[in-house]
């Protein structure tokens, strides 16, 4: 009698879900106008370590040069597993990729005074690395005091109504 091995699928990879890294400093200093969602061009150790939380994006900006942009300042630490016949460069520029038109409207945006462009997350879409830029204008010194004030009023009503619950 002759047995059988039961038939089963390859196991599927999942990709992971969710942020890789946030830039909450971004958001404290810029009034943010646009978003865009940019593919990114990552060496195969990037990706791994972004696998592993390696990232840091919070000094992360954009800078179009001939036409493309590039992101600056993201530190992607290398894993200590890396092979050893890469040489890796935590600090390297990024290419991002967008439509020819979004690269376009954002060379004409950043022209005008006062715009810059800031990377605000990286984070996973259908197994790629993805990053939200946006089209950000700084915020002066005094409107970073009234979002501090208007988060410490906050603190203040949700401590004051725990306390009254209890």
């Amino acid at each position: 009698m002759a047995t059988t091995k039961p038939t089963s699928s390859p196991a599927k990879k999942t990709a992971p879900l969710g942020k890789i890294a946030d830039n909450k400093k971004a958001i404290f200093n810029y009034f943010i106008e646009e978003r865009f969602e940019a593919g990114m061009v990552l060496e195969g150790w990037e990706v791994k370590a972004a696998r592993m939380g390696k990232v840091q994006i919070t000094d992360g900006f954009v800078l179009i040069r001939d036409g493309e942009l590039f992101m600056m300042g993201c530190q992607i630490n290398p894993l200590h597993t890396a092979s050893t016949h890469v040489n890796p460069n935590h600090l390297r520029s990024k290419k991002l990729l967008l439509k020819k038109e979004e690269i376009k409207k954002l060379i004409g945006k950043t022209e005008q005074k006062g715009y810059t462009l800031v990377a605000l997350n990286m984070h996973w879409k259908n197994g790629k690395i993805k990053c939200e830029i946006g089209l950000a204008k700084g915020k002066a010194e005094h409107d970073k005091r009234d979002v501090i004030k208007d988060r410490e009023g906050k603190r203040e009503v949700e401590r004051a109504m725990k306390s009254r619950n209890r």
